[in-house]
């Protein structure tokens, strides 16, 4: 919880509420609850090495699942392999209903830096690696993040990285593929390659610069994960509020008895239909927390002063967005 939150209210909504209550979309292989996890934050600094504590990551992944999270997201370059070893130690067997999402398109250097691996070869390496840590013979979901700094994706093509991972899912590696920090342009060019499972990007309530994207999204009945920053809680622990903005959001979180980070996370399970949400947590209370978000109940008053947010176009939830996902020849089983 941020200093912010603890100042803001004094009774955040905690589990046991399951995360049933976020609502349903279908997401590659089946149909999940919306609200999963992300499991970036199970490393050490800078997203490198081990857990502070082992025993702790474990637990918050199996309580994940006790509370019906069933998509987790995971990737080789976590760590790099922690991650992907602890979601096998903990979760393997895997349960029928849970969908594993690995992300590829990226590798560490010696440095414990960041760079581009979207070649053929990288990214086969990259599916393998993932196959092998996760003890799995396919991956239901591979998604692939295209390189960019912080909000601003490079707008260049991704067809030869995509149909590299084309590739693998004919071979039957890959059932699903979806894409990462990518602007419309490219998902406009992702959907001429291939059906995507899923749509990842930065997305909160003042960031809204996908409106567009969201809904058209939602209308082809692709799934959107709103991400941000190297936490991957989909929190946005809310920076950049201005001061009214903030006390605005406090006073929602309030109302309804949360805190304003589980306000933002129940926002967006409100704005459509097709919103998806993977927040991090590195102790099981944290974890708890978070997902409880998908509890609240926000009435049209709160939905109101929070859309009004934005500084783009700022539809209510679910605005021009049909209430049941329109079917379409490009999702399949």
């Amino acid at each position: 919880m941020t200093q912010m939150s603890e100042q803001q209210t004094d009774l955040p909504r905690t589990a046991p509420a399951t995360v049933e209550t976020s609502g349903r979309f279908r997401f590659g292989p089946r149909e999940v609850n919306r609200m999963g996890f992300g499991g970036m934050k199970l490393t050490g600094p800078r997203l490198a090495g081990p857990p502070a504590d082992r025993d702790a990551a474990l637990a918050v992944l199996r309580r994940a699942v006790e509370l019906g999270v069933q998509h987790i997201e995971t990737s080789d370059h976590y760590g790099p392999h922690v991650v992907n070893q602890l979601v096998r130690e903990a979760l393997h067997p895997y349960p029928e209903e849970l969908v594993v999402v690995a992300k590829v398109g990226a590798r560490r250097t010696p440095d414990g830096g960041w760079a581009e691996a979207l070649s053929a070869p990288e990214l086969r390496r990259a599916v393998h690696d993932d196959l092998d840590q996760l003890g799995l013979d396919v991956l239901d979901v591979v998604v692939l993040r295209m390189p960019g700094m912080g909000d601003i994706p490079v707008e260049r093509s991704l067809a030869e990285p995509l149909e590299a991972l084309v590739e693998l899912q004919q071979e039957g590696l890959v059932r699903h593929v979806g894409v990462s920090h990518v602007t419309p342009a490219q998902v406009t060019e992702a959907l001429g390659i291939a059906p995507l499972a899923c749509v990842e990007h930065n997305y909160n309530l003042i960031n809204r610069a996908d409106d567009d994207l969201v809904d058209d999204l939602a209308r082809r009945g692709i799934p959107y994960v709103a991400v941000q920053g190297l936490s991957y809680t989909t929190l946005f622990r809310v920076r950049g509020l201005t001061p009214e903005q903030s006390a605005v959001l406090g006073g929602v979180a309030r109302r309804v008895g949360g805190t304003p980070e589980q306000v933002a996370m129940a926002w967006l399970l409100a704005r459509s239909p097709n919103m998806l949400l993977i927040p991090g947590a590195t102790t099981v209370p944290e974890l708890e927390e978070h997902l409880a978000a998908a509890a609240l109940v926000l009435d049209p008053v709160d939905l109101a002063e929070l859309d009004s947010f934005a500084t783009s176009r700022a539809p209510g939830p679910g605005a021009a967005v049909p209430t049941s996902p329109l079917t379409t020849t490009e999702e399949k089983s």
